[in-house]
């Protein structure tokens, strides 16, 4: 089929290739110009393993090529919107701007039964409203598809995804016809997405209402899980119980499962927090206010654990760090990625920083945009040129060769063997071996040292875990 990809950001870039790996012809558009022109040369402007080569790929065939100009979609049979909606300057809703221009743009160049798909995650009811962009196109179908990519391993996600999502007019049982047969806006996506039909990925057909929740739902549940590991981790630290032997036990409830039961310095990007907000704010404008307090909680617990930390590495230095020399491990919101939107390890290191303590971040990946958005801080590309002289050591976004950080030879290049492992990633007790005092978030120690006594056994152990 020939296809257009308007946005050609992180979700349009790895769809428009995506899609090209599929067999379809495909255009992505973009405004950017200077976007277009590294996609067009085979390079994406972020880092996302295995998506320069899925490029380059799409690229010589010929099926992949880009376009900063909408005319470009003109011969589309699907259109697909994956244009950015980031939080509001002004509140915690989404921002569907870009998404309404981008739609309004489009629709000169619509052929006649063109498809337009969604592919944004917005808020419940934004289908309905991008219908009266296209009020004097009546022939042309809207339908939503959500995307359910992780960064770090969108390429896989979008080849073999866990479902496929149509949100179309009338649901589920207006998609097929008096035969029990695909047919409309169903059938155009399930041609789109022939071979992962036939490699066997579920696909669910419903309502528009449905489809643009279900993203939202989603993330909110992830974000539920990981706040509630990192409250029982301030917990344990409180009662002096070990958050990661916790997290096992609970795993292995089939009811619960294991999966994003680990707990660590909480979650950042540009998705899931403001994903989580714009959630709250449908729920206050829906009068739901159950979801909105419980996204309100979740998101309190989250950015607790960056303060925590920050305390943690206070305490290990005496009680301040100003003067002391702080090596950050990680840039990044999270491995695999460039990606420092919301990232919790640069908003610790800007809070050590701000405390007086000489900061030093290094990261595979993301120096680059951090040394941009960050001025204030010292970027240093090299683990070892980092590592030299820290009086502390902070393990803030767990990239592998963090993991695999010998405690010995790093002992060898510091001047105080202390380190803060705030993914909970490190082996301690080799790391101990090696003499240093390491500390994790809910590994019990801070329960049998000075935490502990100052607080009365059952009291709660932060404003965010009272609110839970």
């Amino acid at each position: 089929m020939k296809i257009s990809v308007i946005g050609c950001g992180y979700l349009g870039a790895v769809h428009a290739a995506t899609l090209a790996a599929m067999g379809h012809t495909v255009v992505g558009i973009d405004v950017d110009s200077a976007k277009i022109d590294q996609l067009s040369r085979g390079t994406a402007p972020f880092y996302e393993p295995g998506l320069d080569e899925l490029l380059v790929e799409g690229l010589s065939t010929g099926r992949l090529h880009f376009s900063a100009s909408m005319a470009a979609a003109a011969e589309a049979e699907v259109h697909f919107l994956c244009v950015g909606t980031p939080q509001s300057k002004t509140s915690n809703d989404a921002d569907l701007s870009y998404l309404f221009a981008a739609t309004a743009a489009l629709v000169p160049y619509l052929a006649e039964g063109a498809a337009v798909v969604g592919k944004s995650t917005v808020p419940v009811g934004t289908v309905m409203l991008l219908r009266s962009v296209l009020a004097d196109r009546k022939d042309v179908p809207l339908g939503w598809n959500p995307e359910f990519l992780r960064q770090g391993t969108a390429v896989k996600d979008s080849l073999v995804p866990d479902r496929l999502v149509y949100g179309v007019a009338g649901g589920r049982d207006a998609s097929l016809d008096a035969t029990g047969h695909a047919h409309g806006l169903t059938a155009v996506l399930d041609a789109v997405y022939e071979p992962l039909l036939r490699a066997g990925i579920p696909r669910l057909v419903c309502a528009y209402a449905t489809a643009e929740l279900i993203k939202s739902a989603a993330n909110a549940y992830l974000a539920t899980k990981i706040s509630f590991i990192n409250a029982m981790s301030e917990l344990c630290d409180a009662s002096g119980a070990d958050v990661t032997e916790l997290g096992e036990a609970m795993g292995l409830d089939p009811r619960i499962g294991g999966r994003y039961l680990h707990a660590g310095l909480g979650f950042g990007g540009g998705c899931l927090p403001k994903d989580i907000r714009s959630f709250r704010a449908q729920a206050a404008a829906l009068d739901v206010d159950s979801v909105d307090q419980w996204m309100g909680v979740v998101d309190a617990i989250n950015l607790a654990q960056r303060h925590r930390t920050v305390e943690i590495a206070r305490e290990l230095c005496g009680g301040s760090v100003r003067g002391q020399a702080v090596t950050v491990l990680g840039a990044a919101f999270k491995p695999d990625t460039d990606d420092i939107r919301d990232s919790p390890a640069l908003d610790v290191a800007l809070q050590l920083a701000t405390l007086g303590a000489q900061v030093t971040v290094t990261d595979p990946k993301a120096l680059p945009n951090a040394a941009m958005r960050y001025p204030q801080l010292r970027f240093v590309q090299s683990t070892d040129v980092a590592l030299a002289g820290a009086d502390l050591v902070l393990l803030l976004t767990e990239w592998d060769e963090y993991r695999q950080l010998v405690p010995a030879d790093v002992g060898l290049k510091v001047r105080r063997r202390t380190m803060v492992d705030a993914r909970n990633v490190l082996h301690a007790a080799e790391w101990e071996a090696a003499g240093w005092h390491i500390r994790g978030l809910g590994t019990g120690t801070a329960g049998r040292g000075t935490l502990a006594r100052e607080r009365t056994l059952g009291a709660p152990a932060s404003s965010a875990v009272r609110a839970f």
